[in-house]
């Protein structure tokens, strides 16, 4: 944690060097530092470069984005943390992680809740969603945005997945979500929670014998190279969140914020479409480097998580799938 504050504050104190040596637009810009785990050629970091130019065209260049892809100032927690003391304006993390700080995020990582893509985001832009994002305040941060992170299937190393019944005795690698660990365990694998950074080493050991994500953090992150079963039984649907440093955002004038909010909000159509042409770019090029792609009856892990719905009934998170059924 320490060396992660340690970075930011050289890349600050460099910031300033460089604008002392500019004109006096350039010493007045307020520069937004923003950390995230992946690589530069995702569309939620190509979609976090254009909020950057949005923002600066936005604010006559009285605004600009600084961004540290790749895992550079540390994990998703590591981040959050990094937010809540101000040393980190911006970053993005997966909606389950949140459900430590806001319990009603688990929503995300049950199985089977949304009816289609339409759904989901009639979902996100509703009082539901909406609510969600808000909750985040009382711990110190902003929630700004969904960004689209398509729905979670299986991918394993050894043998393909075609029913819950083929994950019996395996380890799969979840997100650190109790919610991702007690879904993955209803349709029969171990849940294994190992960070992003770590995954591939531990595919490539036998620590764990899959994971589950979407089809563009499949292959970008080169985890098809070792796990080259890949089902798509999309047993959940998770967004990426923007997260601000409320201290950060409580320090704009009303006229900066509403700079961020647009420029975010343009970014967010931005994303959605780079986000459906890399879907579509990513299980082409697996396919075609031989993964075997399945797309599996999805009524056997429907109807083996229906006890975990159950289970939920007359609680604030069954309540709200009750809500979104609903929609």
């Amino acid at each position: 944690m320490l060396q992660k504050v340690i970075k930011l504050t050289a890349a600050a104190l460099a910031t300033l060097m460089l604008a002392s040596c500019g004109s006096a637009t350039d010493e007045t810009k307020k520069v937004l530092r923003l950390g995230h785990t992946l690589d530069t050629q995702h569309s939620v970091h190509k979609a976090m470069v254009f909020f950057g130019e949005r923002l600066h065209t936005l604010s006559n260049g009285s605004m600009d984005v600084q961004i540290y892809p790749s895992s550079q100032l540390g994990t998703e927690r590591e981040m959050i943390e990094l937010l809540q003391i101000g040393s980190l304006s911006m970053t993005k993390v997966s909606a389950s992680p949140l459900e430590g700080f806001v319990p009603a995020m688990k929503i995300f990582s049950i199985p089977y809740i949304f009816r289609d893509n339409e759904h989901f985001w009639k979902v996100l832009n509703s009082d539901v969603g909406k609510g969600l994002l808000t909750g985040v305040e009382e711990f110190r941060l902003k929630g700004l945005a969904y960004y689209d992170a398509g729905s979670r299937s299986f991918y394993t190393n050894n043998r393909p997945v075609r029913s819950p019944a083929d994950l019996a005795g395996m380890k799969i690698r979840v997100l650190n979500s109790p919610t991702a660990v007690k879904t993955v365990r209803e349709l029969g694998a171990a849940a294994t929670p190992v960070s992003w950074g770590e995954l591939y080493t531990a595919l490539q050991q036998g620590v764990v014998d899959g994971a589950e994500n979407n089809p563009p953090s499949y292959y970008l992150s080169r985890h098809y190279e070792i796990a080259r079963y890949y089902s798509l039984d999309e047993h959940t649907s998770v967004p990426d969140v923007m997260l601000m440093s409320l201290r950060e955002w409580q320090s704009f004038t009303p006229q900066q914020q509403e700079w961020v909010a647009q420029a975010m909000a343009d970014s967010v159509i931005f994303q959605r479409k780079a986000w459906q042409a890399s879907t579509e770019e990513s299980l082409a090029k697996v396919i075609a480097d031989g993964v075997e792609v399945i797309y599996p009856d999805k009524g056997p892990f429907v109807e083996a998580v229906k006890p975990f719905h159950d289970s939920l009934r007359g609680t604030e998170v069954g309540d709200l799938i009750s809500q979104i059924k609903a929609m």
